[in-house]
C-alpha cells in the first residue's frame, strides 16, 4: 500500500514545503500555499526509451519528425509544418476564446485524413459537445467522445480504441486516484500530465491538452506543466473582438513566437491568411496621430497601426496611458521627445494605442510611436502611404532592427510607397521595387522626414 504524507503545496508555482507559510518563497504571492495528502506512488519511468545505456552521439540515427498537416495552414505555421507523431502539445486560453471550436475543427480535418480522435472532455457532456459540433458542421466518423475524468479510465479507453489522436479538455479536471489530492491542485495537474506524456511517448499517439488560464494570463498550475510538453500554444485576442491570435511560445520541433491569425464566426473559426491587410482595413486617412509601422511575430511580418493623442492638460501632473505595449517604453520615449527634439509634452496628457488589441513588445516600435506622438502634438497628419520602424535610444539615435528587408518587402507588397528606417539598416533595404526608402540616424531626422 502506498504511503501518504502531508504537504503544502504553492497552487501557482509547485512551491512544496513541510509547513504553511504566508508567503511562497517561490513565486512571492501570499496565500497560495494549500494542504494537501500525497500519496507516494512509484514511478514507472518516463516511456520515452527503453534503453538505460548512455549512448554516443554519432551512435544516434536521428530522423525526420512524421508530420501531418491539420488542414488549417495558420495552425501548421504556427506548429512548424503539422503536428508531429507523438508529441503532447498544450493549448491554453481566456474562457470562450474558441480553444474547444478550433480542437473540434482540427478533429473535423483529421478525420477526413482517416485519423482516429478520441476527444476526453471532463467539463461537458458528449451532448453538449454534439451541439457545438453541429452548428461548426463537424460530422467526421472517425471521432468519438468520451465524457470523463478519471485518468485510469482514460488509459482503458485509449488502449481499447487505439485512437491516432487524444485530445484532453481540460487537464484540470483529470485527476489520478493514487494521489490524494483535489482535480486541478498542483500535485493532480503534474502526475496527469507526466500520465499522458508516458502514453503520448510510449505509443507514438499525439495528444493536445487544454489548460485553463489565470488572470495574468498564464497556464493554471506549476510551471512544470509547460515544461514537461512538447509545445505551448496560447489563444490571444478580445473576445469581444472578431479574430483571434494563436501563439508559439514553445516549440521543441519548430520555431517560437510564431503566430496564427483566425476571425471568430457564426460557423466557427477562419483562417486571415493576410493579416496585414486586415489590421490595416479600417484605418483612418489623413488624420493626425496614426502611423503605419512593421513588427516580426515569428517569421512573419505584420503590419499595424499605432495611434497617438496628445491634449493639453491643466493639471499638474499629465496622464501616461499605453495600450498594447509597455508602458515603461512610451515615457522613455516622450522623455526622448522632450529632450532631443524639443516637444514641451510635459503640460500634455499622451495616451498610446496598438489598434487591433494586438501587444507588441519589439523595440522596433519606438520610431512610430514617437512619430505618432509627435504628430498628434503639432497636429500635423503623416503620409498615408508612409511606414515607420526602428529602435530608438536614450541619446536620440535610431538603432538597427532585425529582418528590415522583410519589414520593406511586406510594405511594398500592400502598396506602401515610402518607409523611412534606420540609417544602419539602409544598405540591404534600398533594393526594394516600388518603394522609396530612406535611412534617418536620429529622432530628429525622424521628424523633420514626416512633418
Amino acid at each position: 500500500m502506498a504511503k501518504s504524507k502531508t504537504k503544502f503545496v504553492c497552487q501557482n508555482c509547485g512551491y512544496e514545503t513541510v509547513k504553511w507559510l504566508g508567503k511562497c518563497p517561490g513565486c512571492g504571492n501570499f496565500g497560495t500555499l494549500l494542504e494537501e495528502t500525497v500519496a507516494v506512488v512509484k514511478s514507472r519511468g518516463t516511456g520515452i526509451s527503453s534503453s538505460y545505456r548512455p549512448q554516443r552521439l554519432n551512435e544516434i540515427t536521428s530522423e525526420k519528425e512524421d508530420r501531418v498537416l491539420t488542414g488549417l495552414s495558420e495552425l501548421d505555421r504556427v506548429l512548424g509544418g503539422g503536428l508531429v507523431a507523438g508529441s503532447l502539445t498544450l493549448v491554453g486560453g481566456y474562457p470562450g476564446i474558441g480553444k474547444s471550436t478550433l480542437l473540434l475543427q482540427i478533429c473535423q480535418r483529421l478525420g477526413d485524413q482517416g485519423k482516429k480522435i478520441l476527444y476526453v472532455s471532463g467539463e461537458e457532456s458528449p451532448r453538449q459537445i454534439k451541439m457545438r459540433a453541429d452548428r461548426l458542421n463537424i460530422n467526421t466518423d472517425k471521432l468519438k467522445l468520451l465524457s470523463e475524468t478519471n485518468m485510469s479510465a482514460i488509459e482503458n479507453a485509449i488502449g481499447s480504441e487505439a485512437p491516432d489522436y487524444v485530445i484532453i479538455d481540460s487537464i484540470q479536471t483529470m485527476y489520478l486516484e493514487e494521489a490524494s489530492s483535489a482535480p486541478g491542485s498542483v500535485t493532480q495537474i503534474r502526475e496527469t500530465t507526466a500520465k499522458l506524456m508516458n502514453l503520448s511517448k510510449g505509443k507514438g499517439i499525439s495528444v493536445i491538452i487544454v489548460g485553463h488560464v489565470t488572470k495574468d494570463g498564464s497556464i493554471a498550475g506549476p510551471r512544470v506543466l509547460e515544461h514537461m510538453v512538447d509545445t505551448v500554444l496560447y489563444f490571444e485576442g478580445d473576445k469581444t473582438a472578431s479574430y483571434r491570435l494563436l501563439r508559439a511560445v514553445k516549440n521543441r520541433f519548430g520555431g517560437t513566437n510564431e503566430i496564427g491569425v483566425f476571425e471568430m464566426s457564426n460557423e466557427g473559426l477562419k483562417e486571415i491568411l493576410n493579416p496585414s491587410a486586415y489590421m490595416l482595413s479600417d484605418r483612418p486617412i489623413n488624420v493626425s496621430g496614426t502611423v503605419v509601422t512593421c513588427t516580426i511575430e515569428g517569421t512573419r511580418p505584420l503590419l499595424i497601426e499605432v495611434q497617438s493623442l496628445v491634449s493639453f492638460t491643466s493639471f499638474n501632473m499629465p496622464r501616461r496611458m499605453a495600450t498594447g505595449m509597455d508602458f515603461n517604453r512610451v515615457t522613455i520615449l516622450i522623455a526622448v521627445l522632450e529632450k532631443r527634439a524639443g516637444l514641451r509634452l510635459g503640460s500634455y496628457d499622451t495616451y498610446v494605442n496598438i489598434t487591433g488589441g494586438i501587444k507588441i513588445t519589439e523595440p522596433s516600435l519606438d520610431a512610430a510611436v514617437a512619430a505618432a506622438i509627435a504628430s498628434s502634438y503639432k497636429d500635423v497628419p503623416i503620409p498615408p502611404d508612409t511606414i515607420i520602424f526602428g529602435e530608438i535610444g536614450l541619446t536620440g539615435e535610431l538603432r538597427a532592427v532585425a529582418m528590415a528587408e522583410k519589414r520593406v518587402s511586406e510594405a511594398a507588397r500592400l502598396g506602401f510607397k515610402r518607409c523611412i528606417i534606420p540609417k544602419a539598416n539602409l544598405s540591404r533595404s534600398v533594393n526594394i521595387k516600388g518603394i522609396e526608402v530612406m535611412g534617418v540616424s536620429n529622432v530628429s531626422e525622424l521628424l523633420d522626414a514626416i512633418l
